[in-house]
């Protein structure tokens, strides 16, 4: 069986750094994606014993995206990880919406994710299962009517209909295209008091992700591989 190969956006911290030891634990090719590799020192010490690449990526710079591609060559890519996502800092309070971040948000949760995808088409095309997962949130869905976090909630509701347009766009080269909520996930972002650990999420995303094939395209899914509701 040949070694199957999966990059990682924001892989230096919480969900993405677990998602990179499960796939280098199962004996995946890692391609680490961070912002700043000097400083991710946990992602690197994972390095020793697994096939771990860290380059460096700001999932919102052009630059390092097209750095990535050119890095990468005619290397097929099985699996992109759209992980990267940042959260609004003042979640609760209407009156004081700060419109700046709001697109800083949409930048790094909406946008980034249908750039890395059109960016790594090419190697994902040259592997014999290519398949595209963005980390979502149920946070994005519509049939969730809860207050507060109006960005990262419309940036992951919108990321959720660009993964089901891309779905429909790639269908006829094969690749598999899905958002997935994650849980709600002991992280910085999801906070201390989340359901479940991080390494939780990342063996379900793993489990999730190794089995999914084109009939599963387009679709919303959870990390424990069941479908959630738009």
């Amino acid at each position: 069986m040949s070694i199957e190969t999966v990059l990682i956006s924001g892989a230096n911290r919480g969900l993405g750094l677990a998602l990179a030891q499960k796939f280098a634990e199962a004996g995946w090719k890692v391609i680490a994606g961070c912002r700043n590799p000097a400083q991710a020192t946990a992602l690197t010490a994972l390095q020793e014993g697994h096939d771990i690449q860290i380059c460096k990526l700001d999932v919102t710079n052009p630059d390092d995206i097209a750095a990535l591609a050119q890095q990468l060559g005619d290397e097929p890519l099985d699996v992109l990880i759209n992980n990267a996502g940042i959260l609004d800092a003042n979640r609760n309070d209407l009156s004081s919406i700060d419109y700046d971040e709001w697109q800083a948000i949409f930048a790094t949760n909406s946008m980034a994710p249908v750039r890395m995808s059109l960016a790594l088409k090419d190697n994902l095309k040259r592997s014999p299962n290519p398949r595209i997962v963005t980390v979502s949130s149920e946070m994005g869905s519509l049939n969730q009517n809860l207050e507060g976090a109006i960005a990262y909630r419309t940036s992951k509701a919108a990321v959720n209909k660009a993964m089901q347009v891309l779905a429909t766009n790639f269908a006829s080269d094969g690749i598999t295209v899905v958002p997935i909520h994650p849980g709600w996930v002991r992280t910085d972002m999801g906070g201390p008091q989340a359901a479940i650990s991080p390494k939780e999420s990342a063996e379900g995303i793993f489990l999730l992700a190794s089995g999914l094939n084109n009939e599963m395209s387009g679709r919303f899914w959870t990390w424990a591989g069941t479908e959630h509701p738009w």
